[in-house]
């Protein structure tokens, strides 16, 4: 795997239009990432293996996107250390809340920090603050993001 700084695990293939959304924000900002399609309960194994490479290739921050049963966050932050951003997807009778409510109950000692349903723009964002702890450069991008949104607000009236 190539040097990376985020990695974007997806449940199922029919995720990407969603993670699409995370993918445009994080190439936006210049954030290498890799983005793979892993299951929790279909490909346990490789899930676990995808963690150990891209830990060894630099991933600081993982984004798990996955609907209906998800638990894609849970068993990547079973795995690391480094942050987990759990994205909720769309899907299924309840069209999410199963997924919000499997991402964001996590048990004691593992943390997942969760976004709201399909919200992969903030999932990217949140992955880029992470990094931005440590990085004068996206810092700053992120203040000018910050700016041109509340431009773009008050340029409405």
């Amino acid at each position: 795997m190539k040097e990376i700084k985020v990695l974007v695990l997806m449940g199922s293939r029919s995720d990407a239009d969603v993670v699409g959304k995370a993918e445009d924000v994080l190439r936006e900002f210049d954030v290498p990432f890799v983005t793979l399609v892993r299951s929790a309960h279909r490909t346990p194994e490789a899930t676990v293996e995808a963690v150990r490479q891209a830990e060894a290739a630099g991933c600081e921050v993982f984004i798990c996107a996955a609907g209906m049963a998800a638990h894609l966050a849970g068993v990547v932050c079973s795995k690391t250390v480094r942050p987990v951003i759990g994205l909720p997807i769309a899907s299924g009778p309840l069209n999410g809340q199963d997924a919000l409510y499997s991402t964001v109950m996590m048990p004691p000692g593992l943390p997942v920090a969760t976004v709201g349903i399909n919200a992969a723009r903030n999932a990217a964002l949140l992955a880029i603050q992470i990094l931005a702890i440590h990085d004068s450069r996206l810092r700053e991008r992120l203040i000018e993001d910050r700016r041109a949104q509340a431009a773009a607000i008050l340029s409405d009236f």
